[in-house]
């Protein structure tokens, strides 16, 4: 994906949370916006995985 096909939006996060995922980015070497898209691509896969053993 092409970075001029992202679309920017608002996150609405616990203070708490978000300082969790960004020391989590830190030990990963990401941008706090790239490890969320990290988590988002893998819990998407995850589900597509999940789903196609339901059918």
């Amino acid at each position: 994906m092409a970075e001029k096909d992202k679309k920017a939006f608002v996150l609405r996060i616990s203070p708490t949370l978000l300082k969790e995922v960004e020391i989590w980015a830190s030990d990963d070497f990401r941008s706090t916006n790239g490890q969320i898209e990290f988590l988002l691509n893998q819990a998407i896969k995850s589900r597509k995985k999940t789903k196609s053993k339901e059918e």
